[in-house]
C-alpha cells in the first residue's frame, strides 16, 4: 500500500529563509550562511521548497547562466530522509531547467555520499570531472573530494 500526501512546491524567496536555513544545518557540517543563502535567491537564482502535511522537508536551489544550470545546493530535513522527497526535489529542479531551456546541468556531490550519487545517477547523471581535497571533512579533519556529474538535456 503506498501512502499519498499532499505535497505543493513553493518558490523560494526572502521571506522563507529563517526556516529553511534550520535544514541547511541540520544537513551539512559546513552549512551555508544565511548571507550566502540570502544572495541565491533572485536574478540568475531559482529554487522551491517542498511542503508534505503542512511541514517544509527540503529544497533545492539552482543557477542558471547561458542555457546551463547548475544545481546549488538540495536537502532534505534530516527526520524525513529516506522518503523519496530527495528524488522529487530533483525532479522538480529538472522541470525547473527544462522550463528555462537550458542544454546542460552540472552538479558537485562529496565523494562519501552514496546515497545522493546514486540519487543522481538514477536520473542520468554521470561523472565528468573530481575536485581533489574540495570539502572539509565531516570528522573536522582533512578533505574530501568532490565529484562533478553533468546531465545533458
Amino acid at each position: 500500500m503506498t501512502k499519498t500526501l499532499q505535497h505543493a512546491f513553493k518558490a523560494i524567496n526572502q521571506d522563507i529563509v529563517d526556516q529553511l536555513l534550520v535544514i541547511e544545518q541540520a544537513c551539512h557540517p559546513h552549512p551555508w550562511t544565511e548571507k550566502t543563502f540570502r544572495s541565491c535567491i533572485g536574478g540568475r537564482y531559482f529554487g522551491e521548497y517542498l511542503i508534505v502535511a503542512n511541514t517544509i522537508v527540503g529544497f533545492y536551489v539552482g543557477e542558471h547562466v547561458a542555457g546551463e544550470a547548475t544545481l546549488m545546493d538540495i536537502c532534505v530535513a534530516p527526520a524525513n530522509q529516506g522518503q523519496g522527497y530527495g528524488k522529487m526535489l530533483l525532479l522538480a529542479f529538472l522541470s525547473h531547467c527544462q522550463q528555462l531551456a537550458c542544454q546542460h546541468i552540472f552538479l558537485e556531490v562529496r565523494a562519501k555520499n552514496i546515497s545522493a550519487q546514486m540519487l543522481y545517477i538514477n536520473q542520468g547523471f554521470s561523472e565528468i570531472s573530481r575536485r581533489t581535497g574540495y570539502y572539509p571533512s565531516n570528522s573536522g579533519f582533512g578533505y574530501e573530494d568532490a565529484i562533478v556529474m553533468s546531465k545533458k538535456l
